[in-house]
């Protein structure tokens, strides 16, 4: 945002000086009375009609023109002071809305040489303008001034030869061609100033640019969709001054290495694909003031000849490769005022040199490789405003200052190992506003007195620090402590006591002492009289606290502390409650009704506390809701028919209480689920299909409760098309297995790539207006059956895809169609009436890392096909009247006697029992398949050594970056047995 200000207040300013170029032949303006008339009738005519058909929805200037007086003294009006024609016309940011037809009244203004209507609401019809009626225009500014046919537009534009500026920014539609663009530059051979921001260039090639006219001083097409290489030449422009390609994500080029252009001021090349080395001929650039080269894709190192900028004052080359240390080069550089140097390679200690500038306001290095300690004299930098080191590795206390530079403002020195107590100086820049000294190795009591002199603080972070703490002893001069601040983050420190005195500060919104060590009562009288809008005192050691002490109260977190008693009461003039969560307690009682009042509520959090009651019907009014999670209490009844039309609910968790009847039907308004699990209750129904419409739910959970019958055909509409786990386990579902379901979860079949590490709630916000990223706040969880016993994940993978049929009393055959899910990571369908043999489908299943069949009437041989299951950590064949050979290889010479128990008719590896017979030959699995698979048993090994999730995700991280290393060295090892077993068998 601070490149997009800085680079429109460039424009502007160039703007200003050629209007102001024009003006210097208009006449003196000093008042009406004191010159005679000047303006033309039929112009003021022109102007009045203007006024009359255009609207203007705010303030603006046309509202000023007065009939009484001369129009040539109208405001936004230029005349010429020797024929009173008008010369210039400044319409920009007057909130107007007209259309410019080609009977526009503007276009009898035939003497206009400046136009700027930007920035107002504009309708350009599709027909022909009135533009070759301005033959004398010199500067055009339409910049945002509504939406344009970029084709008719620039043909009118064409007319124009004694252009000298054009500004077509920020117009919504407007697409630019090729041709249309070869025309342009052949046209206005005048050009000086061509601003084409936001423009849509996708079908310009950018060779095109080479020929722009050699008297240009300023292009600017910042995120105007450029794509290809661009020309290094347009470098060499002999008069151009400001260059702006920025935000072109699709545009390559590199750096010209020689005769670069000496006349540029401003280069601004961010978001592009520029890469390669920084060349030496960069130092050629010597009138250069503005250098923006970050989010790139240079590398290498700084070159020295950075030292000839000596004009410059801000430079960015963060986001980059840059490696190697941070250069003496920029001590040399006395007038800069910015320096980003962040998101790079850069390793060493920070250089002195950097003492030198006593021009700079702002030092970013963070997220790079430094070492060594934070040197005391960045903190004595005379103009320095904003320091920022976070994300490096720098250690060691901070040395004492004696004469700091007192108008420091933001530090953020956090995710480092910095030491020992916080200095006293810090306590003395008096106007800090953000400070951030979290994840260090901090330690010392800080108290009142201390934070005294910081009135402008606004936002203190000192979380992670776990030897840090904040004590109420102290006294302080006077009664206002921290009178700015606004956001106070101390989770996971050391403290013992809440910090009461901050009721002082008057202005603070959020607090979080989350992770410490504060137990027992927060009474009323340490709290009375706070205006927070988010507490967050989760994992302490609380046993109680009078939220009435609070004032409008919007999130509250209060989970896993020893609270006890009734659910606490909220104030009923809290209307903008959105978060509550009280989970992880010892709460007893029912849910109060008051909570259906906060109908702004978008986080209901009350699961693992000892809750009872039914279920409030009035929940229905929290038409907002995103979470409601009660599971693990002791609720009972129905679940109530709440869930209202246009529900915004995504995840309903009633998991372990005791609740009866049915699923309430209207859980189809929920057209934005992801998770419901029901789990562990005592509900009767049949199997729902009906939920099958809601298109975006991942997680079905019906296991031990009391539904019956068969799972039917799926009717068309009822598809489930997302559904990634489905748990129907400990139920008195029976029939055959749904095969037809099996066809259509798409959502276990070809996982996309991009989605093997994400987790189900995980929102890519990125510039998404009003979009809330809800993982920040929650985080989903379910409980599922591996290895035997269950187990709760507290984050659910996108990828971790589970089909569980296991105690009911299916019967039949085992479907082929399972053999499709290839994502499918868990299968359990033991403990049921299932017969037949064990279909050969099923070693498709690359991915799978549990299959659990014990328990049924299963017959004939384990297919060898199962043998390709590289992932498979987890196999349960035990229980059935399986026959024959076990295969062997692979992942099957991992596996235990208690894979196979209840088998009398099973031999081999690893049982006891010999077989007689022969194994039978395998053309799909034998010792040279082994040979070419070497490479797959990295991940075999990984499923064996770490078994469900964690093997698959570290197989995923070894392919990736090689590690970790004991998979390497094991895989090696095997490789070698291999290998010498291999040439053995070819020999």
């Amino acid at each position: 945002m601070g490149r997009l200000i800085r680079s429109f207040q460039i424009l502007c300013l160039s703007f200003m000086l050629l209007r102001f170029r024009v003006q210097s032949s208009s006449p003196s303006q000093s008042s009406p009375d004191s010159s005679p008339l000047l303006c033309r009738s039929e112009e003021r005519s022109a102007l009045l009609d203007f006024k009359t058909t255009s609207y203007a929805y705010c303030g603006t200037t046309i509202q000023t023109w007065n009939e009484s007086k001369d129009c040539c003294f109208w405001e936004g009006i230029t005349c010429d002071k020797m024929e009173g024609h008008v010369i210039g016309l400044d319409l920009s940011w007057n909130c107007l809305r007209a259309n410019l037809t080609t009977n526009s009244s503007l276009f009898r203004l035939e003497k206009l040489q400046t136009l700027n209507l930007a920035y107002n609401d504009f309708s350009f019809p599709n027909l022909s303008f009135g533009f070759d009626r301005w033959k004398s225009l010199t500067y055009l500014n339409l910049s945002a001034s509504g939406y344009m046919d970029g084709s008719l537009l620039f043909d009118e534009i064409f007319l124009l030869p004694k252009l000298v500026s054009l500004d077509l920014s920020s117009n919504d539609g407007l697409l630019l061609d090729n041709i249309k663009f070869q025309m342009l530059v052949h046209n206005l051979t005048e050009l000086r100033f061509l601003i084409l921001d936001s423009v849509n260039m996708s079908l310009v090639v950018p060779s095109s640019l080479l020929n722009l006219t050699s008297c240009l001083e300023h292009l600017s097409l910042f995120s105007s969709n450029l794509q290809g290489t661009f020309p290094s030449q347009v470098f060499q422009l002999p008069s151009l001054q400001l260059l702006d390609l920025s935000y072109n994500s699709n545009l390559r080029g590199n750096l010209p290495e020689s005769n670069q252009s000496s006349t540029l001021e401003y280069l601004n090349l961010a978001s592009t694909n520029f890469l390669g080395e920084l060349p030496h001929s960069i130092g050629n650039l010597k009138l250069l003031k503005e250098l923006y080269l970050d989010s790139c894709q240079f590398y290498g190192s700084i070159p020295r000849s950075l030292a000839n900028l000596t004009e410059i004052t801000q430079l960015d080359f963060s986001s980059n490769h840059l490696q190697g240390r941070i250069p003496d080069v920029f001590g040399k550089i006395h007038k800069l005022t910015d320096l980003r140097l962040d998101a790079n390679n850069f390793g060493g200690e920070i250089p002195a040199s950097i003492s030198n500038l006593t021009h700079l306001t702002l030092l970013s290095l963070s997220s790079n490789k430094l070492l060594g300690r934070v040197p005391s004299w960045l903190f004595s930098l005379p103009s320095l405003s904003s320091l920022d080191l976070q994300n490096n590795s720098l250690t060691g206390p901070i040395d004492h200052v004696e004469m700091p530079n007192l108008i420091l403002q933001n530090v953020n020195l956090s995710n480092n190992e910095i030491s020992g107590s916080i200095p006293s100086f810090f306590f003395d820049l008096v106007h800090l506003t953000t400070v951030n000294l979290s994840s260090n190795n901090l330690t010392g009591t800080i108290t009142p007195h201390m934070l005294s002199k910081l009135v402008d603080l606004e936002d203190l972070d000192l979380s992670n620090n776990n030897l840090l703490s904040l004590s109420n002893n102290g006294t302080v001069v006077n009664n206002s402590i921290l009178p700015s601040l606004r956001s106070l983050t101390l989770s996971s420190c050391n403290m013992h006591k809440f910090p009461s005195f901050l009721k002082k500060a008057e202005k603070l919104q959020e607090l979080d002492i989350s992770k410490n060590k504060i137990s027992g009562q927060i009474h009323k009288w340490e709290i009375e009289g706070m205006s927070l809008s988010k507490l967050d005192l989760s994992y302490n050691f609380l046993t109680g606290i009078d939220l009435f002490g609070f004032g409008n109260l919007q999130y509250v977190d209060l989970r896993s502390n020893l609270l006890q008693g009734s659910l606490p009461i909220l104030s009923t003039t809290w209307h903008s409650m959105q978060q509550l969560f009280i989970s992880g307690n010892n709460l007893t009682g029912e849910i109060p009704s008051s909570y259906c009042n906060f109908t702004s509520l978008r986080f209901l959090v009350l699961a693992n506390n000892s809750l009872e009651g039914k279920i409030p019907e009035c929940l229905g009014n929290l038409s907002h809701l995103y979470i409601l999670d009660l599971q693990m209490n002791k609720f009972h009844g129905r679940i109530p028919n709440l869930f209202v039309n246009n529900s915004s609910l995504l995840t309903l968790s009633l998991n372990g209480n005791k609740l009866e009847g049915i699923l309430p039907r209207s859980l189809v308004n929920c057209r934005q689920l992801e998770i419901l699990d029901v789990g562990n209750n005592n509900l009767n129904d049949t199997f729902p299909d009906w939920l099958g419409v809601l298109p975006l739910l991942k997680v079905l959970i019906l296991r031990s409760n009391r539904f019956y019958g068969a799972i039917s055909n799926p009717m068309p509409v009822f598809y489930f098309p997302q559904l990634t786990i489905i748990d129907v386990a400990q139920n008195d579902f029976m029939g055959l297995l749904p095969s037809n379901y099996f066809k259509i979860l798409g959502g276990m079949r070809d996982v996309a790539y991009k989605d093997k590490l994400k987790y189900i709630g995980d929102v890519e916000c990125l510039a998404k207006e009003g979009c809330l990223d809800l993982s920040v706040f929650y985080k989903d969880s379910v409980k599922v059956v591996m290895k035997g016993s269950e187990r709760e994940l507290v984050r659910i993978l996108k990828i971790f895809t589970t089909i569980d049929f296991s105690s009911n009393k299916f019967h039949g055959p085992i479907p082929n169609e399972l053999g499709e899910l290839n994502s499918l990571i868990l299968l359990n369908l033991s403990h049921n009436n299932l017969n037949g043999q064990i279909p050969s489908a099923l070693g498709k299943l690359a991915e799978l890392e549990s299959l659990d069949l014990s328990s049924n009437k299963l017959v004939g041989r384990i297919p060898e096909q199962l043998t390709n299951l590289l992932f498979l950590s987890v196999l349960n064949l035990s229980h059935n009247e399986l026959v024959g050979h076990i295969p062997e290889g692979k992942q099957f010479s991992t596996f235990s006697n208690d894979s196979y128990i209840g088998n009398s008719g099973l031999c081999g590896f690893p049982l006891t029992k010999k077989c007689k017979e022969p194994r039978p030959p395998s053309s799909q699995f034998d010792e040279e398949d082994d040979c070419i698979a070497v490479f797959e048993w990295k991940f075999a090994l990984v499923g064996y050594e770490c078994g469900l999730v964690l093997g698959l995700s570290l197989g995923y991280i070894a392919f990736i970056t090689g590690k970790p290393w004991w998979v390497v060295k094991k895989v090696e090892k095997y490789q070698q047995k291999l290998v010498g077993r291999c040439s053995q068998s070819h020999k």
